[in-house]
């Protein structure tokens, strides 16, 4: 029988930037595993934040739909001050809502370039 050939695999090393974490010139298969676990741990953490930011998103466009009810309700149910106070708080609310969501997309949008 003939001896088979051992071959020697190649990675590129931009592949594996900084998976050689003990300096020897080579990457064992320890580094690699605690490389692409390293990998799978940012995907996962870019994924809950795109989740943070869509649930962020909904909440405040339910409360942006909801607001205006609230000052219907009140007054419907003759709650006239109540309305009144609601109603003179909408603008800081509204203002408020739009900075933070605005703060956050622009801050996300940042971090990315």
């Amino acid at each position: 029988m003939a001896e088979e050939e051992k071959k020697s695999v190649t990675i590129d090393a931009d592949a594996v930037a900084g998976a050689d974490t003990n300096g020897d010139g080579h990457i064992s298969k320890e580094e690699m595993e605690m490389h692409l676990e390293f990998k799978r741990k940012a995907l996962e953490d870019q994924d809950a934040q795109r989740d943070a930011i869509r649930k962020m998103a909904w909440f405040s466009l339910i409360g942006l739909l909801i607001y205006p009810i609230g000052i219907a309700v009140t007054s419907a149910f003759g709650m006239d001050k109540a309305s009144d106070l609601i109603a003179d708080i909408a603008p800081t609310y509204f203002a408020s809502i739009a900075v933070l969501v605005s703060a956050f997309f622009g801050a996300d949008a940042l971090k990315k370039k």
